[in-house]
């Protein structure tokens, strides 16, 4: 089975550079093909997103082998809103079996934020227990139910964390959860209030978690004005200072896609110097055209 490209460049102490791509609404692997196509090269890994915002997608399995089949490392995410922990473990086992090398526990968005909020959720299982079921599966070769796997999944294993979300106090704490059942790194919300994000670090840190899992500092490009409100006023967890929204609203609109760029730009160069921080983690959403962009400009060319 397949070794983690991204679990190598990390621990050759390399500041690695991830992104995101997001599976269609549809059977038309030719999309998942033309964001590879897009990404090769210019990061070590790219996650699949797991029918993010609970709106019905490609499943990420099917995409994350479209990718790789393109030359293009992918991190598998996996939500617990969806699964039963059966479901997660065979989902595990055959994302390995197909070469994944890499594994994002999330607990998922619940299903009335998307397009079937009828839907019924699962949620037998929680991020940390996810964690801990894929952690033991690899390294004692057992399923949840205490039964031998028989051929243990190589996997490099993640979770995600919100320096932002409230209350602040409880955060580095979870985190702290997550390290111990398993996480071996870590991509955070978007960054755009950077004081915020220090005083999270700060307390990572403080614990020593830095030195126990990488954390992969998160990065959104602002495509316009619109989404940068959007964001400020709709999306729980996400901080945008009212300066970011100044900066937006100061370009002519034709110019706002390149002012988000330079905002990102300056926001990896700043989380460079932050003790602790060991990546970054793109989610330019639908935007995969920028990662380049981004890359390239703050001087992460791989």
């Amino acid at each position: 089975m397949s070794s983690s490209n991204l679990q190598a460049v990390l621990q050759a102490g390399k500041f690695a550079v991830t992104a995101e791509a997001g599976p269609p609404r549809g059977v038309r692997p030719e999309i998942m093909r033309d964001k590879a196509r897009i990404l090769k090269g210019w990061v070590d890994a790219c996650n699949v997103t797991d029918n993010q915002t609970s709106v019905v997608r490609m499943c990420s399995l099917a995409a994350c082998k479209i990718l790789q089949d393109e030359g293009l490392e992918t991190v598998m995410q996996m939500v617990c809103r969806d699964r039963n922990r059966i479901a997660a473990q065979s989902d595990i086992l055959g994302a390995a079996a197909l070469g994944i090398a890499n594994l994002l526990c999330l607990s998922g968005d619940h299903q009335v934020f998307g397009d079937h909020p009828q839907a019924k959720n699962v949620f037998d299982i929680d991020s940390i227990q996810l964690l801990q079921i894929a952690t033991r599966m690899r390294d004692e070769a057992k399923f949840a139910g205490g039964k031998a796997v028989d051929g243990a999944p190589n996997l490099f294993i993640g979770a995600s964390a919100n320096p932002f979300a409230d209350p602040f106090r409880i955060q580095v704490p979870r985190l702290a959860k997550k390290v111990a059942a398993g996480a071996q790194f870590i991509q955070t919300q978007s960054i755009f209030n950077l004081e915020k994000f220090k005083e999270w670090m700060q307390g990572v840190r403080d614990r020593g978690l830095h030195e126990k899992t990488a954390i992969l500092a998160g990065i959104t490009p602002i495509k316009s004005l619109k989404m940068a409100e959007y964001m400020a006023a709709n999306v729980a967890g996400m901080d945008v200072p009212e300066a970011i929204l100044e900066r937006i609203r100061g370009v002519d609109k034709k110019e706002q896609k390149q002012e988000g760029i330079k905002i990102a730009v300056e926001t990896v160069q700043q989380l460079r110097e932050i003790e602790g921080v060991r990546g970054i983690h793109i989610m330019a959403i639908e935007w995969e055209e920028a990662v380049p962009e981004i890359v390239q400009q703050a001087g992460l060319v791989q």
